[in-house]
């Protein structure tokens, strides 16, 4: 089945040219997808990037867990405080409204189910949810599990920003995940540089595509897709 959608830009707009998305393209698709008023939790690395695509008055409130309501886009030239940073030690801004406090109220916020959302990346993702995003299992690989494992079972919804592939072509979406598990059936969504997927009981359903087709995306990924809903 052909099912090529179109794309969206670095500011978030239509795009009708190839994919896969850049970085910035799939944060704005990730902040497009964000319920006014929402909760969430920035994960580090790609999903910080969300920050910079989420409308003024949006409402989102920003939660990081290094201590931090009300976190604002990444501070730009002449904006920096060192003392304002996100869990990745990323320079951000505040918003009207802002509040500080210790990391292990944060930590509470995350366990005790007060985050409507939070985007995290991934190693992998298993076609049943499961999310392995803090070790490899190398020998060499220094293990970075930060809160994930909290936000993971703590977060009302998860959503996984990432690459659909390794850089030697591998498939990060696989039947069952070979990594370490962070969590077990936890993840709602996955948004990839080639497609959104949602995670369903019935198996991955392919909501959106950039740049490719449901056909040669169950050509390179070895699991059954099920096509959009009408």
């Amino acid at each position: 089945m052909n099912t090529t959608s179109r794309t969206v830009n670095d500011r978030g707009a239509a795009d009708d040219g190839a994919g896969p998305l850049s970085k910035q393209a799939m944060a704005a698709v990730v902040a497009r997808d964000i319920p006014r008023g929402s909760v969430v939790n920035l994960g580090i690395g790609q999903p910080t990037l969300v920050a910079d695509h989420l409308p003024a008055d949006s409402g989102v409130v920003l939660h990081t867990e290094n201590g931090m309501l009300h976190m604002g886009p990444a501070a730009k030239e002449g904006e920096v405080d060192p003392d304002l940073t996100n869990a990745g030690k990323v320079p951000v801004t505040e918003l009207p409204g802002a509040a500080y406090f210790h990391h292990a109220d944060s930590f509470a916020m995350m366990r005790g189910g007060h985050l409507d959302i939070c985007v995290m990346g991934a190693f992998q993702v298993s076609a049943g949810g499961d999310l392995a995003n803090w070790h490899t299992g190398a020998p060499d690989a220094i293990p970075a599990v930060g809160g994930a494992m909290d936000l993971a079972i703590g977060a009302k919804k998860v959503f996984v920003m990432m690459t659909l592939f390794t850089k030697t072509g591998a498939p990060k979406l696989v039947p069952e995940c070979t990594y370490p598990l962070t969590g077990l059936r936890c993840v709602d969504r996955v948004y990839t540089d080639r497609a959104v997927f949602d995670v369903t009981p019935r198996g991955l359903r392919v909501t959106q595509t950039f740049g490719t087709t449901l056909d040669e995306l169950a050509g390179r990924l070895d699991l059954p897709l099920l096509a959009p809903e009408a």
